[in-house]
């Protein structure tokens, strides 16, 4: 094996996959669709573009949820994607929800708990307007995301459905060029946008092409040693990424329930 086989590699059957996925979960059971945020950002212009294509786009919603803080530039340019998708689109800002929250809880000042806060707003307005329409929810999180637990608890993380959950950020990357998505999406650094100038590699500390490679070691079950020689980062920092994906597995499990009954739920009874 070699340094550069160390590298998530988009696989030949990940859109049909995907596909079959959307189709089985958001045209059953009662459901006519699908709801999804949209950012601006490459993750929910590919979530838009794969359900666009597997369910037509007369069954996807794509809601915009600017904030104050939100550029304008970057509202048309989402205003013409989703246009240019086909798909149903809608704008809901979240100020005047967002101040509410601000007046109610005015000791509340900490810069993470204030995002994590629009987060969970937006999440909301998603829910209301998929209920309305008897359609599900996307979540946009990646497989690195997913990981890392670089998202808000019952925020972002809080969906129905995760279609590219099983896809690195550069596989996100390799299958919207593929896809040919806008370059400028593309291109976009990656970010969260829950304050303003935030970034997810500055706050992760590495960049996404270097983290993949971490993780995608330890997905293979690599010692941290061999993960480090071949990415040739410090086995601290190899270290330090190994035991974030294990302190923030809590963000990817339902709540944890006290076994006191014959079954419990989430335990031994999934009814």
């Amino acid at each position: 094996m070699t340094d550069g086989d160390l590298v998530p590699r988009l696989p030949d059957h990940a859109v049909e996959t995907i596909t079959a996925f959307l189709r089985s979960h958001c045209l059953y059971h009662g459901n006519e669709g699908a709801v999804l945020g949209l950012s601006g950002g490459v993750d929910s212009a590919l979530v838009a573009r794969l359900a666009r294509d597997a369910l037509g786009a007369e069954k996807i919603l794509g809601i915009s949820m600017p904030d104050t803080a939100y550029p304008r530039d970057l509202a048309r340019e989402t205003d013409q994607y989703a246009h240019a998708l086909g798909i149903e689109y809608r704008t809901v800002g979240i100020e005047k929800i967002e101040s509410a929250y601000r007046t109610t809880l005015p000791d509340v000042k900490d810069r993470v708990t204030v995002g994590n806060t629009k987060a969970r707003i937006r999440m909301t307005v998603l829910y209301a307007l998929a209920r309305d329409r008897r359609r599900v929810v996307l979540g946009t999180g990646n497989k690195s995301e997913l990981l890392l637990g670089y998202f808000t608890k019952h925020g972002d993380g809080g969906v129905d459905l995760l279609p590219i959950g099983d896809l690195y950020k550069t596989e996100v990357w390799e299958l919207s060029a593929q896809l040919n998505l806008p370059r400028a999406v593309r291109e976009r650094a990656p970010s969260a946008g829950l304050w303003e100038g935030q970034t997810d590699e500055e706050e992760l500390g590495l960049a996404y092409r270097e983290l993949d490679r971490i993780l995608y070691g330890l997905e293979r079950g690599l010692a941290e040693e061999e993960i480090a020689a071949r990415t040739r980062q410090p086995i601290e920092r190899v270290r330090q990424y190994a035991q974030r994906v294990v302190a923030y597995r809590h963000k990817r499990r339902s709540a944890p329930i006290p076994k006191i009954g014959a079954r419990t739920v989430g335990v031994d009874w999934d009814p």
